[in-house]
């Protein structure tokens, strides 16, 4: 009997699924999604891909340099923000609280269902649905929490289900190698290994503050998960349309350069949270207020993107084009629209290994010491 139920769902190798629902000849075949220029990264790319030692965020070159024979295909947001809400429908019609966590993962609060009707043989029955319904093949665990359910879902990829019993969560962890917790990076793995920690069991029997000493914050987040613990609660799924921020300034200005080193740091600052929330933009809309109060906007569509470098350029582009009166400004605002969940691949299918690294880089000082603590000169 399940006092908490939290079954997880993802989506297999979702980009190239929806790939293979569009064009049947790829089935079976390693395919890569991604930019095929030579500046172009790996979105994401088939089981068959993976063989070869293929993973997202490689370079694209290097992916054709380990498959050669491999069919690259640009990739489509717009489709897979489709099929990731049709999924999304065939859950809310059978589930009354469940969350996106992005584009291709959703959680389910099946909390009391085992007094109707069993928590392990409804989930089963919603993945078949799923399946049967929307053609993708998903993935899915279910345990007492979203931590343990993530790991069971992805214990039984491709295509399975895991079902971990009340009071199994310790023995089904303490064998699996630390990279399999969430947020164990190639860093934090390195780290552990050379401190002898291979596995969870090890890790569990850490003391706390070592960790702590060790890891700062992060160090007490990997003791709770070696211990199976995670209290988070399923929060009900709402779809945000857009992000915006705004400055009225202290003293009106005609200085273009500081209002392009402030549009920068608003839209650096949009831009981290899209990534926080794994979201993508399609539209940026730009506002300026003169000190007669007269406003004006102008936006553009753009690719689907979560990367300062395109964002800021394109921000830079609509600020030459809107600013033409040269009269004082009073306030300057910035809007991101047209949202999908999606992973946060910067631009999605062409951004260098390069940017992709700096940016990563980047965050991970943002996270430490807040968005505005470093940003582009």
């Amino acid at each position: 009997m399940f006092e908490r139920a939290i079954l997880h769902l993802d989506l297999d190798a979702f980009f190239v699924s929806v790939e293979c629902l569009r064009n049947d000849a790829l089935r079976g075949k390693p395919v890569l999604i991604g930019g095929s220029s030579g500046r172009g990264v790996v979105a994401s790319c088939s089981y068959e891909a993976r063989r070869f030692g293929i993973h997202s965020a490689m370079p694209m070159r290097m992916a054709l340099r380990l498959c050669p024979d491999a069919t690259v295909v640009r990739g489509d947001m717009e489709a897979y923000s489709k099929y990731s809400n049709l999924v999304g429908e065939v859950i809310a019609d059978d589930v009354p609280l469940y969350e996106k966590a992005s584009v291709d993962e959703f959680y389910a609060d099946l909390t009391g269902m085992d007094q109707h009707f069993g928590c392990w043989r409804w989930s089963r029955e919603l993945r078949d649905k799923i399946m049967r319904e929307t053609g993708l093949p998903i993935s899915m665990g279910l345990s007492i929490n979203k931590l343990v359910s993530k790991v069971g879902t992805s214990e039984s990829k491709p295509n399975g289900s895991r079902l971990v019993d009340p009071g199994t969560e310790q023995a089904f962890f303490d064998p699996l190698p630390v990279r399999r917790l969430p947020s164990v990076g190639k860093a934090t793995h390195r780290k552990l290994s050379l401190m002898g920690i291979r596995d969870v069991q090890t890790l569990r029997q850490i003391p706390a503050r070592l960790l702590v000493r060790e890891f700062g914050k992060h160090g007490m987040a990997l003791s709770q998960k070696a211990h199976a613990r995670d209290d988070r609660p399923v929060v009900p799924y709402r779809d945000q349309k857009s992000m915006s921020t705004e400055r009225t300034f202290q003293v009106d200005t005609t200085n273009v350069f500081f209002l392009k080193q402030e549009l920068t740091r608003m839209v650096s600052g949009l831009a981290y949270d899209l990534r926080q929330k794994q979201k993508l933009t399609s539209c940026i809309t730009l506002k300026l207020r003169y000190t007669d109060f007269n406003t004006y906007t102008k936006q553009i569509r753009i690719p689907y993107s979560a990367s300062d470098r395109q964002l800021i350029q394109h921000a830079h582009d609509l600020l030459d084009r809107l600013f033409q009166r040269r009269q004082l400004v009073r306030l300057l605002g910035v809007r991101f629209s047209g949202l999908v969940s999606g992973r946060p691949q910067l631009d999605l299918f062409d951004d260098a290994d390069k940017d992709s690294r700096l940016l990563h880089a980047m965050d991970q000082v943002r996270k430490r010491f807040g968005k505005t603590s470093i940003g582009y000169g």
